[in-house]
């Protein structure tokens, strides 16, 4: 038996809309959340248009000028969008019939780029019983028709299995939204020996070491440690018929552990340093749950992703814009004062779900207005956009 895929309706128009501007095919993602029953799609988005494809070449159509870069480049940037619980879960092509035949190699392909450009930046590793099978999604433009196949992301020789794909009205109003704020401070030595003050890298393996508290921390929703394997609205009334976004909001709290247990031994290293690195600020993280009977588990995990890609996210996105302003070469390292950027969230129309993004201190409301329309294909008001933190360094 195939996965079942839950789609929010809208998307069905979407793509039928996408479908009539074909020319000779259109690619995308799909955005939703994986659950062991089965998965939900809240959002199909298109690859942005490149500038020189309006001037290609007079000829006959094929998949094979496909721009994997530029697929793989958007769904990264489109990650970084995503709170806790939400992920690309696959890609769709729509295209014309003399296309049909090469559409399922070229899905392929993409599913298993975009995977690897993901899982590269991720500071987390995958659950042993996660769900890793991805979508893909080929529509006709000429019929209609509607093919949706899954591969398994973890298997490079998976072979493609049959999936249902079946659209569904209100499919995240009603679920569960899970918030916290997270003080870091952040220390990370920089060694003597390291090469060139390699910023970047040393602050990803300072990232990595503070991930590995995060995954080990305890978290409290509204005040209580709760078993894993509860169902995480249990004892919560449920609203029945209502179609109506209400998001049920649990306020969780994050505990570190200060040191290692007892038990443990701990050897102190002493290593020659010329400098360090230090992180602080208070963040905001959010994660979303589907409201079919979530476990505690499934909820923590989500939220403990975002806490990490937000901090990991944003560093990234420091380091691009320095690169961009400075270039690579800059040679002066005294004490510097860097601020990352804040988050702000978006709410997504018809839905309790909110999208996330980062915003300079110096950047207008314009820019990110751009940004959500070129990535996400979501037009949205200045007034929508919530900025959710004060500055971090």
């Amino acid at each position: 038996m195939g996965r079942t895929y839950l789609v929010e309706e809208g998307i069905g128009q979407y793509l039928t809309e996408l479908s009539t501007k074909v020319k000779p095919y259109v690619t995308g993602l799909l955005i939703g959340q994986c659950s062991p029953q089965r998965d939900y799609v809240i959002r199909a988005v298109r690859t942005p248009p490149k500038e020189q494809q309006q001037e290609e070449s007079v000829g006959p159509p094929r998949l094979a000028s496909l721009d994997e870069e530029w697929i793989t480049t958007h769904a990264s940037q489109v990650s970084r969008m995503l709170p806790g619980g939400l992920l690309v879960l696959g890609v769709f092509m729509i295209a014309t019939p003399e296309l049909a035949k090469d559409g399922q190699n070229a899905l392929r392909k993409l599913i298993f780029s975009v995977e690897k450009s993901l899982s590269k930046r991720r500071l987390w590793k995958p659950a042993e019983e996660e769900v890793s099978d991805r979508a893909a999604l080929q529509i006709c433009s000429a019929t209609k028709k509607v093919v949706c196949r899954t591969y398994d992301v973890q298997d490079p020789k998976s072979s493609a299995k049959p999936a249902d794909w079946k659209y569904q009205s209100a499919l995240t109003a009603s679920w569960v939204a899970l918030g916290c704020t997270v003080n870091v401070n952040i220390h990370i030595p920089l060694l003597a020996t390291s090469p060139n003050h390699d910023l970047e890298k040393n602050t990803k393996n300072g990232l990595n070491r503070w991930s590995k508290q995060i995954e080990d921390s305890v978290f409290l929703i509204n005040g209580q440690v709760k078993d894993e394997d509860t169902e995480l609205l249990e004892g919560q009334k449920k609203f029945r018929g209502n179609t109506q976004p209400s998001t049920q909001f649990s306020d969780v709290k994050v505990l570190t552990q200060l040191c290692q247990g007892a038990s443990a031994r701990s050897t102190a290293t002493v290593q020659v340093c010329s400098g360090s690195i230090n992180l602080r600020g208070a963040v905001k993280c959010r994660a979303y749950i589907h409201s079919n009977k979530p476990k505690v588990k499934e909820a923590i995990q989500a939220l403990k992703r975002d806490i990490i890609n937000t901090l990991s996210d944003r560093c990234e996105i420091l380091f691009e814009d320095l690169i961009l302003n400075e270039g690579p070469q800059k040679k002066n390292f005294g004490r510097e004062y860097h601020v990352l950027p804040q988050r702000l969230f978006v709410p997504v129309a018809g839905s309790s779900v909110m999208l996330s993004d980062y915003k300079f201190g110096d950047e207008a409301a314009g820019e990110i207005q751009e940004r959500f329309v070129e990535m996400l294909d979501q037009p949205v008001q200045a007034e929508d956009m919530h900025i959710a933190e004060d500055i971090s360094t």
